[in-house]
């Protein structure tokens, strides 16, 4: 099978395609995916720049969307023809999180999806969403289950709350669209105009440039009057105080990125005044995949893939999420 590896210490130049042994027939527990596409995430950015060294050879991407070719003995969830997609913690099943590092995570710790075939425990995929083809699917395993963990699992969302979304990529893209489902009013941040009007034909009731508003998080929070619900904060230290601004007495702020570095002050006696819950998640596990997907197959809702590359043209695709120049997701198909 052909696979895409990295040489290590890592950075896009040392992506490169290679032949593998065919994975075989699936062992008890165990299914065979013929694998499609790949969503790129920051996460598989961090890992093949170079910047989360992992081993010589890796075959990266977290995110794998496939057809099942067959299944190994005691597998009851799938049979051959079924569309899957794979889970960010393959060991995490259900339950409170158990794991705080990327030892297990595909494309990390463990082989990931930029390949044409791989066989693992049938735990490790989920059904892929009725009606979506398998660039769409990929995005659900990492942006897509992460947005739907912070609103909904952690955040308790409801018609008629108000969130903020800040930035347009893959995670913040898909919190307007799962927000916009449930009935929840979304103001959106941006430093492009274009993007912003983009936002709002996905239902966004309030934009605003960061570039020209340097207190978004003030006007944000008089949008809403007494403050927003939920925020879904992707930025980081450089944002989190405005974030912080932005939200209700008693809201919830999900902390998800941290574009902006890992480290920074915190407003801690504004945080403390606010009552605010800050909780730090990534990703989720198989089971809030499983009810993700459950929403979705009712849902008339379609994920944005920006773009979409050939595998062979996996650095392209990243050169692309380095410069900030899309909106929503880029996948790779093959």
């Amino acid at each position: 099978m052909k696979a895409m590896i990295l040489d290590a210490p890592g950075g896009l130049d040392r992506l490169r395609m290679v032949e593998r042994p065919d994975p075989g027939a699936p062992g008890p527990g165990m299914i065979r995916v013929r694998l499609h596409a790949t969503s790129l995430n920051y996460h598989d950015y961090g890992v093949v720049a170079g910047k989360m060294p992992t081993e010589d050879g890796r075959i990266p991407m977290a995110d794998g969307a496939g057809v099942v070719e067959a299944v190994g003995e005691g597998v009851t969830d799938f049979a051959s023809g079924d569309a899957v997609v794979s889970c960010f913690f393959p060991d995490w099943q259900e339950g409170p999180p158990r794991v705080g590092d990327f030892s297990r995570v595909p494309g990390d710790g463990i082989d990931g999806y930029a390949c044409e075939l791989v066989v693992a425990p049938a735990t490790a995929f989920t059904r892929a969403p009725r009606g979506y083809d398998h660039a769409e699917a990929a995005t659900i395993t990492t942006a897509g289950l992460t947005a739907w963990r912070s609103l909904v699992v952690d955040g308790g969302l409801k018609a008629g709350d108000t969130v903020l979304v800040l930035g347009t990529g893959g995670v913040s893209i898909w919190a307007l669209q799962i927000a916009r489902m449930m009935g929840a009013r979304v103001a959106v941040t941006s430093s492009s105009d274009e993007k912003l009007a983009r936002a709002r034909e996905l239902g966004a009731a309030h934009v605003i440039n960061y570039r020209t508003h340097e207190d978004w998080g003030r006007s944000v929070h008089d949008w809403a009057g007494e403050g927003v619900d939920h925020v879904i904060e992707v930025g980081g230290p450089a944002t989190l105080a405005q974030s912080i601004d932005a939200v209700r007495i008693g809201g919830h702020i999900g902390l998800i990125g941290v574009l902006t570095g890992i480290a920074g002050d915190v407003p801690t006696a504004t945080l403390m005044r606010k009552q605010a819950r800050l909780q730090g998640l990534i990703v989720g596990s198989r089971r809030m995949q499983m009810e993700f997907v459950r929403a979705l197959d009712d849902a008339a809702l379609r994920p944005v893939v920006d773009r979409r590359f050939d595998l062979a043209d996996l650095a392209e695709a990243f050169r692309l999420q380095e410069r900030g120049g899309h909106f929503g997701k880029i996948a790779a198909t093959w």
